[in-house]
Parts: structure tokens; sequence; C-alpha cells
């Protein structure tokens, strides 16, 4: 499911917040079905990432961070029936690791800007980016620069929804 080192991942460092590329310790990414039970790949696929760097004791708060992330991908930006529209998945997951940030990004095809909206407390839904902000150290998005797939008008470029969570200084990177 996963990939290493991934050159998919250079455009992805461009939107994040600044930091010696040279410094990467670790990356890894996969594709994700337009389907909901590709969240529960999603949370596996960190598991597995986070222990092989040994930092699963981050798991719990990624592992949310994700779940929200793809969440929202496959809810609000793929059109319906988008299954039958994209010759490859249409939402990534990438992780990625410095010697003090963890940074986990999600690629999928809608430029439309995620909205924080703060939910009333009894809502049974609306909470996902309230929930990225209050759990990791900081969120954004932006545009993807190069395209990720073609679809009959044309590229499709997309957008990343990334979060970034400070790890301890004396942490160092497994290899």
């Amino acid at each position: 499911m996963g990939t290493n080192g991934s050159t998919m991942l250079e455009p992805l460092r461009q939107g994040l917040p600044p930091t010696d590329p040279s410094g990467v310790a670790g990356s890894a990414s996969c594709a994700l079905p337009a389907r909901y039970e590709a969240v529960g790949g999603a949370r596996k696929f960190t598991r597995s990432t986070l222990e092989r760097w040994e930092l699963g004791d981050r798991f719990d708060d990624v592992a949310l961070v994700v779940s929200e992330l793809v969440t929202n991908a496959l809810r609000h930006a793929l059109p319906g029936e988008s299954s039958q529209e994209f010759t490859d998945p249409p939402v990534r997951l990438h992780l990625m690791r410095w010697a003090s940030r963890l940074v986990c990004a999600v690629r999928d095809p809608s430029q439309v800007s995620p909205v924080a909206g703060e939910a009333a407390d009894s809502a049974e839904s609306g909470r996902g980016l309230f929930l990225v902000e209050c759990v990791s150290d900081s969120w954004g998005w932006y545009r993807s620069p190069v395209p990720f797939g073609e679809l009959p008008s044309g590229p499709l470029y997309g957008k990343v929804v990334w979060a970034l969570f400070r790890l301890p200084e004396n942490t160092e990177p497994a290899p």
C-alpha cells in the first residue's frame, strides 16, 4: 500500500512550513480508494509507519488527524460516482518525518478550500478540522502545484491538507 522516499512528496514539501529538505528522515505514501473503508486502511498504514519510525506513542493523535483528513477528502472533495472518473485512486495519504516534526498530508482532487467551522456541541458532524486544530501543532492547506491525475476535461490539480506534529528534540529518527 505504501512507498518510501516517493518523489511525489516533493511538491508537498513546498507548501509546508519551512524546514531543511535534506533533514527528511523518512517519508511514506499510500493511495486510498474512493470508499469510506479507506479510512481504516489509512489508520493501519499510519500505525505501521509510525511503529517503523519508533513513534508508536504518537499514534492516537496522528491517527485521529489522519482519520479526519481522509474522511473530509472522501466526503467533501470527491464528485458523485467518483470511482468511475479516476484512473488512479483520487486520495493519497503522505507521512513525512524530520528530526523534530512529523507531517501528515492528504491530497484530494478538489481545489476548494477546507472550512474549519465550530460545530455545536450537539452536532454529529462538522468537528473534523476543529479536532485537527486541537490535536496537531498546526495545520494548513494549499492547491497542488502539479497535476496528479487526468480527467477527460484535462489535468487534475487538487489540493493538499496537512497537519504538523512537533517531536521531542531528543528523538532520533529510526532508519
